[in-house]
């Protein structure tokens, strides 16, 4: 039995997917997690076989998520559910250590097709956008400059780009504004950015928050 976890900030969607998997033979919905935090805790937990992951949703976001679920439950198969199909989010992911990406718009058969290959250590591609990452996942192996944070960093950063204040983010993290404000200027330091409009302008180029 494949144990699938279903990772979507849309309620109507990851019950849609759910429903879709219910009776299908051989998988096993465990879990739904609306956000890539909530995500790593369960996959931490539940540790399940393939986490089923939407790209763009708030927080650390899909390609962050990725990579933290492959650091925390190194056996574990992300499979991207996106309806973006267009670069850069496609190759991010991959990058990121992805098995595979699918369209919001397959049917029923071809995410059971894509969920069975990346568990035999396949990967998975939709027809439609397959071509369109070959060239580009095969030939930039750039990597991604949020790869230069800590995990604190990161965290501090993408509660910036979702324009969290500093006084909130103290709170969040029990440390003092002080604290935070440090943390502030190593990030810009480390990315070569002065102000949080050209963070979070690196943020939406590196595909970790929505455009």
């Amino acid at each position: 039995m494949i144990k699938v976890l279903v990772v979507d900030d849309h309620e109507l969607v990851r019950t849609g997917i759910c429903r879709m998997l219910a009776d299908t033979v051989d998988i096993e919905v465990i879990g739904q997690a609306e956000s890539g935090e909530m995500a790593i805790d369960m996959a931490r937990r539940e540790n399940p076989d393939v986490v089923l992951l939407d790209v763009n949703m708030p927080g650390i976001g899909g390609v962050e998520t990725t990579r933290r679920l492959i650091q925390s439950v190194p056996t574990i198969k992300v499979l991207a559910v996106s309806g973006l199909a267009e670069e850069p989010y496609p190759s991010l992911l991959l990058k990121a250590g992805a098995k595979g990406y699918i369209t919001k718009g397959a049917p029923l058969s071809e995410m059971v097709r894509a969920i069975k290959k990346v568990m035999q250590g396949g990967k998975y591609f939709s027809a439609d956008i397959a071509e369109q990452i070959a060239s580009s996942y095969l030939s930039d192996q750039q990597q991604s400059p949020f790869d230069l944070l800590s995990e604190r960093e990161m965290q501090v950063a993408m509660m910036v780009v979702n324009c969290i204040s500093a006084q909130e983010i103290a709170d969040r993290l029990f440390v003092s504004v002080k604290t935070v404000n440090t943390y502030r200027y190593r990030i810009f330091e480390k990315l070569d950015v002065d102000s949080d409009v050209k963070l979070t302008h690196l943020a939406i180029r590196y595909g970790l928050i929505k455009p």
